[in-house]
């Protein structure tokens, strides 16, 4: 058996058992959840880096939702954030790169 112990997606379990897999699967405890999911957003990033797609994408975005939902929060909630950070400092439109600063 290969070992995952990984957040997956809510079909995942109904889909294994469609196809007859052996599978050990089992719902997070309250406490482990937030870890978990964190855990699943490095994955969905790096597989992003990988392989740049708006598959990949829509999955990063599906943890992020996660996430929101797990923190009380709401996407509208997010929107709001990140017009905030667009008025303080911008977004990243113009494609700057920050090459040195000076330290006093």
């Amino acid at each position: 058996m290969t070992v995952y112990n990984k957040l997956v997606r809510d079909k995942i379990p109904k889909i294994l058992e469609q196809k007859n897999k052996e599978f050990i699967a089992f719902k997070a405890a309250d406490v482990d959840y937030f870890p978990f999911l964190k855990k699943k957003l490095v994955e969905e990033v790096k597989e992003f880096l990988d392989a740049p797609s708006l598959k990949e994408l829509a999955d990063v975005q599906e943890v992020v939702n996660a996430i929101l939902k797990e923190m009380d929060y709401v996407q509208a909630d997010l929107r709001r954030e990140r017009a905030l950070k667009i008025e303080e400092r911008g977004a990243f439109e113009d494609r700057w790169i920050l090459g040195e600063v000076k330290d006093d």
